[in-house]
């Protein structure tokens, strides 16, 4: 007998209908949905035959592990779940894109954090470099609190070409830096962002910060120099999600 196992979240489920449907056994969806986002899902479901159960949201929250924030819509898939690419995510995207990067976190309680911050705004995707950052540990995970299901964590073998990469896709790159020559609140900025925020201490790698199209500062008006990288992350992403 095949093994199974769920993933959660709308932009995770819809490109693994698209990219991979045979993998999909059943998709669950709270029952008392019926907005936009949801008829989009099911539209999808039906165009490749997969079956989409209502339920309530009890019965969620037990397939997502009681506390993780399931977005409304679980599916069972057949093995391994694979993660979804940066290609599955931008070609399956209905809106300009919102992604956060994070270039060389080092503390698992941290990218949690940035995590749940991602899910919270509406992130699309939340993208890293394979080698020198922690990764999705199980006390990172934790942290998130759900976030690490419902958005996608993609990484990088080579980050600066991503964000070249990201730039040829029209998505405006724009780097956090305490020597940014725009404040946050008067910088202006395309609505297809992804936001580069780098590592405890020392900040964005030299090549990440100089693929950037623009650097931005958050103002600090006390006698503390930096934001934890998490709170910077909190900061940022909710001033572009006002403005979107």
């Amino acid at each position: 007998m095949s093994s199974s196992s769920f993933i959660h979240g709308f932009h995770a489920i819809t490109a693994k209908l698209r990219h991979q449907p045979g993998a999909i056994i059943e998709i669950f969806i709270d029952a008392g949905r019926n907005d936009a986002r949801a008829r989009d899902l099911l539209k999808h479901a039906e165009l490749q035959g997969v079956r989409v159960m209502p339920v309530d949201a009890k019965r969620l929250a037990g397939m997502s592990g009681g506390d993780m924030r399931h977005q409304g819509v679980v599916a069972r898939v057949t093995g391994e779940v694979r993660h979804v690419t940066l290609d599955d995510v931008l070609d399956t995207l209905e809106e300009p894109a919102f992604l956060l990067v994070l270039d060389g976190i080092q503390d698992p309680h941290n990218l949690g954090a940035c995590l749940r911050v991602a899910d919270a705004v509406g992130a699309h995707a939340v993208i890293a470099p394979k080698d020198r950052a922690v990764g999705l540990t199980q006390t990172a995970i934790k942290v998130a609190s759900g976030a690490a299901e419902s958005v996608p964590y993609i990484t990088v073998t080579n980050l600066a070409r991503t964000l070249r990469e990201l730039k040829e896709r029209d998505i405006w790159v724009i780097g956090t830096d305490a020597e940014g020559k725009d404040d946050l609140y008067t910088a202006q900025w395309p609505v297809a962002t992804a936001w580069v925020l780098g590592a405890e201490g020392d900040g964005m790698r030299r090549l990440t910060r100089e693929t950037c199209d623009q650097l931005v500062t958050i103002p600090m008006l006390g006698s503390v120099q930096s934001l934890n990288v998490s709170v910077a992350t909190g900061v940022c992403l909710y001033e572009a999600r006002r403005r979107r």
